[in-house]
């Protein structure tokens, strides 16, 4: 978690509280995707959670449904936007220190296949830094925490 100090400069926690003009494209009560604003593939959203929470690596096993329900939110925007082929997306998070902003945000790509060499390695399996949605959840439910 942040002190507050921290959430008052957070550009995603400005996002969530709608100080900002960043076009807001799904949202629930507790969870907002828009688009990432240096994407990596033709399809990349960012869904955040609206309480500040740093990283994956703050995450606990209370927040397996939290993270459920972000995945299921990127499927759905991906669905919106036509994006048919499940095999062809990539879910996941950046680990610290390679966040580049400090608020929990899951990362949607697609269509992989299309992504350049820069971005597979900056968002996909052979990066050190980056963390599939299915392994944080997997973590999370077996060691309550993420590694």
């Amino acid at each position: 978690m942040a002190s507050e100090e921290s959430e008052d400069c957070c550009s995603f926690c400005k996002i969530a509280n709608n100080e900002s003009d960043t076009e807001v494209l799904l949202s629930d009560d507790e969870l907002l995707c828009f688009r990432d604003v240096r994407p990596g593939a033709a399809h990349h959203y960012l869904i955040i959670t609206r309480r500040h929470i740093d990283d994956c690596k703050a995450l606990n096993g209370d927040h397996v449904g939290l993270v459920e329900r972000m995945k299921e939110m990127g499927r759905n925007i991906l669905a919106r936007n036509e994006v048919c082929d499940t095999k062809d997306v990539w879910f996941g998070f950046h680990i610290p220190p390679m966040v580049s902003v400090p608020h929990l945000h899951l990362h949607a790509l697609a269509p992989v296949s299309e992504m350049d060499l820069k971005s597979q390695l900056h968002y996909g399996p052979k990066s050190h830094w980056f963390i599939t949605v299915d392994k944080v959840l997997s973590q999370l439910r077996t060691r309550g925490k993420v590694r």
